[in-house]
């Protein structure tokens, strides 16, 4: 493949690729962010490339572990408060350019749905407790009501027996 093309599809995965990419300096500075980037942060690329990440990212501790390790942390998931986003971030060093990279997969939607999950796992929960105690409450007043109907009967049936004894003296 002539080089004009390779570059020209790496262009193209660049600009389509619907994960949020940024690349930082040694000094944390933003060097690079693609198009999905600006759309998940709803910011323009041209306000922010050499801005601080932490004016976009807040807390940037795990770029500084990797750019201090030199060793790639995948997996991390981390909660944006604006705009209101979930990412799941594979953040890697590139030594040779002395830059921090990461690739942000927007997981909002299952992050929404696991809470939503887990709030009517809660909900269920409690439902079910209610229902046992009222349950068990139940089954206390219709253990009271055959204690006293047995007794009742007890007494009517001792009465009768004492009566029938009498009787037959």
């Amino acid at each position: 493949m002539q080089e004009h093309t390779q570059n020209h599809i790496w262009r193209l995965l660049w600009e389509y690729d619907p994960n949020g990419l940024i690349a930082v300096d040694s000094n944390f500075t933003i060097v690079l962010v693609n198009p999905a980037f600006c759309r998940m942060f709803e910011v323009e690329e041209t306000n922010i490339l050499g801005q601080p990440a932490s004016r976009i990212l807040g807390n940037i501790d795990h770029f500084q572990n990797v750019w201090s390790s030199q060793q790639v942390i995948r997996g991390v998931e981390r909660e944006y408060s604006h705009p209101k986003l979930y990412l799941r971030e594979v953040v890697f060093p590139i030594p040779e350019e002395k830059i921090i990279a990461c690739i942000m997969v927007d997981i909002t939607q299952e992050y929404q749905r696991r809470q939503e999950l887990q709030h009517l796992k809660t909900e269920t929960v409690l439902n079910v407790r209610e229902v046992v105690d009222n349950q068990m409450k139940v089954a206390q007043e219709i253990a009271g009501l055959l204690g006293e109907t047995t007794a009742e009967t007890k007494v009517s049936l001792l009465k009768i027996i004492e009566a029938v004894e009498q009787e037959m003296v």
